[in-house]
């Protein structure tokens, strides 16, 4: 009864490790250590290095590890960088997930998790967005994420595998006990880069538009404390091992905040004012993305415990006090 983590050695990843550890389960993560970090896997959870692409690798593993279910996080996030090299992100989101795919259906794994993304909607007619809203994505990202969508769909009607595809809408935080958050250097999420601005590890930051259909001109996002988002999968792992059936499921709190608004509150929670310029709008970026929240409180009883921005932000900035000390440590 063993979880499969792929992508377990970085942001999101690195929380469902411990959310699944914390409810006594055995993990193993298979990691290329591209984005994540090593020491961001807690000593309990057995690891691998390697590629989720790499079909040889992940079958023996399923194997010798009695996977039962996965749970896949691997891949690329980074929607503007999506635009300039397409091939890469459907190389890197839809070419190997189709392998882990197949090596599950290969191996009998029986349940798949797959991390999926708000961008498969696009620029959506009406917010919140339901999960029934038309799939229309406007970036080879979302297009990625939306193609993974539907191979596990076809893969489940024609094969013993039950799965749940997540779509989040705008992930941040850290883990309230300080045992991991965001680390990447490359970070474009706007609460990290912010906190970032706060702690001085920046100088400051942009703001890319200010000409949007929104009350302040500014880009709205409903932001998910990542802490609630593992505890989402694991609630989504217990409905599919239960025998619930294959689940499509938006990840949100249904309500959002405008990019103005988040930079407020990082400026209030740290008590720090830094520089703000404005940029021109980036590519692939809608107006407004709030999830329609009703289908994961109603078909998993989903209760978020960090639903509040300034308890996220207060978590990131935490997180990133936590960084600074273990570069000086190492250095």
């Amino acid at each position: 009864m063993t979880i499969l983590v792929t992508g377990g050695a970085g942001y999101i990843g690195s929380h469902m490790v411990l959310s699944l550890l914390g409810a006594g389960r055995e993990v193993v993560v298979l990691d290329d250590l591209s984005t994540g970090f090593r020491w961001a896997v807690p000593d309990e959870a057995a690891f691998v290095e390697g590629d989720c692409g790499d079909e040889a690798l992940v079958a023996d593993l399923m194997r010798r590890h009695g996977v039962t279910a996965v749970i896949h996080f691997a891949g690329s996030i980074v929607v503007p960088d999506s635009v300039t090299d397409p091939l890469g992100y459907y190389l890197n989101n839809t070419v190997k997930s189709r392998s882990l795919i197949a090596c599950a259906v290969e191996t009998g794994v029986k349940h798949f998790i797959f991390s999926s993304s708000a961008a498969v909607y696009g620029e959506p007619e009406k917010t919140p967005i339901g999960e029934e809203a038309p799939l229309a994505p406007i970036s080879p990202y979302g297009t990625s994420k939306m193609m993974t969508e539907l191979m596990l769909r076809d893969a489940a009607a024609a094969h013993d595998i039950a799965y749940g595809a997540l779509r989040y809408f705008n992930v941040a935080g850290a883990d309230p006990g300080g045992r991991s958050g965001q680390s990447g250097a490359r970070a474009t999420h706007l609460i990290k880069v912010a906190s970032q601005a706060a702690t001085g590890e920046r100088v400051g930051l942009e703001i890319f538009g200010e000409d949007y259909p929104t009350p302040d001109g500014t880009c709205i996002r409903d932001y998910i404390h990542v802490s609630d988002l593992a505890h989402a999968h694991l609630l989504t792992l217990r409905h599919l091992e239960q025998g619930g059936g294959d689940l499509v499921l938006n990840c949100g709190y249904g309500h959002g905040y405008s990019v103005r608004e988040v930079i407020d509150a990082v400026k209030r929670v740290s008590g720090v004012d830094f520089p703000v310029a404005m940029a021109p709008r980036r590519a692939g970026d809608p107006a407004a993305l709030v999830a329609g929240a009703d289908r994961i409180r109603g078909v998993l009883g989903w209760q978020p415990a960090h639903d509040d921005l300034d308890t996220i932000v207060a978590h990131a900035l935490a997180w990133e006090g936590a960084l600074k000390a273990r570069r000086t440590a190492a250095a």
